[in-house]
């Protein structure tokens, strides 16, 4: 079944895939980027669904994803990742369409120490998962006919991400002190959008019999940023100039803006 799909995120990791992989299951993806859809504006997301065509399903991939800024910009994060997450539901189900949205483990605290069920007591520790946390929030309120997918450490070939910046930074530096109390469980961009495929096809045409809620999606195992890091070169030695010898160190020693949950899984 062929599907008229509107994305929001077109440059965004799993945008990229989603564009490349949406067309070999015959489906039509209609993306669209930051350059025409403003997400800081609720009204102009609402505008955007309400001119669209012919849609099936819509994916929600945009957010603001700088964490650490977000400490500093709470309230455009708040907009983005919250308030207009709220107006895409509203907008939607005024049209009758599903939406399958991405979200976050940063709504957790990482306090637990064992992977977290979806229903579990969310509590963020920072700005950015406080403002995933209301999108959420907004969206179950305003869309019955909705899939919230929480994912982690998401890497790909495009954008940036932990991956890309181990490659680089393992060429031009000696040493590489790499935070290794913090656990989780990196999923590829490709692997997320396949699934976002394979859901919008299942709820395309679902009306209240859907597999609609809130799932976890990472894959699977666990991991920590410094073994991931030792990965990452072990597999990039045969063909990259990989010099850095890794140390790993306590997130208390690499002080950043947003705090880290240690294990969020």
């Amino acid at each position: 079944m062929a599907l008229n799909i509107l994305q929001f995120g077109r440059t965004g990791q799993v945008g990229f895939e989603l564009l490349s992989r949406g067309p070999l299951r015959g489906h039509r993806i209609t993306a669209l980027g930051r350059e025409a859809v403003d997400f800081t504006s609720p009204e102009a997301v609402k505008r955007a669904i309400g001119s669209a065509g012919n849609i099936d399903v819509v994916i929600n991939g945009a957010a603001y994803t700088a964490v650490d800024k977000a400490e500093s910009e709470p309230d455009i994060a708040m907009r983005v990742n919250g308030d207009s997450v709220g107006a895409l539901g509203q907008a939607c189900a005024a049209r009758g369409l599903p939406l399958i949205h991405l979200s976050t483990d940063y709504v957790f605290d990482g306090t637990k120490g064992t992977p977290y069920a979806e229903d579990e007591a969310i509590f963020p520790l920072s700005a950015y998962g406080l403002s995933k946390l209301r999108g959420e929030t907004l969206l179950r309120e305003r869309n019955d006919r909705h899939i919230i997918l929480r994912t982690s450490w998401v890497y790909s070939p495009f954008g940036a991400n932990f991956v890309k910046t181990m490659l680089r930074l393992g060429a031009e530096r000696d040493e590489l002190k790499i935070v290794d109390d913090q656990h989780g469980a990196p999923t590829t961009a490709a692997d997320i959008a396949l699934t976002c495929l394979i859901l919008a096809e299942r709820i395309a045409k679902a009306e209240g019999n859907g597999p609609w809620g809130t799932y976890h999606y990472t894959a699977s195992g666990e991991t920590t940023w410094r073994r991931f890091a030792e990965a990452i070169f072990a597999m990039a030695a045969p063909w990259a100039k990989i010099k850095a010898r890794v140390t790993p160190i306590l997130t208390s020693q690499y002080p950043t803006p947003a705090t880290r949950q240690l294990n969020p899984r």
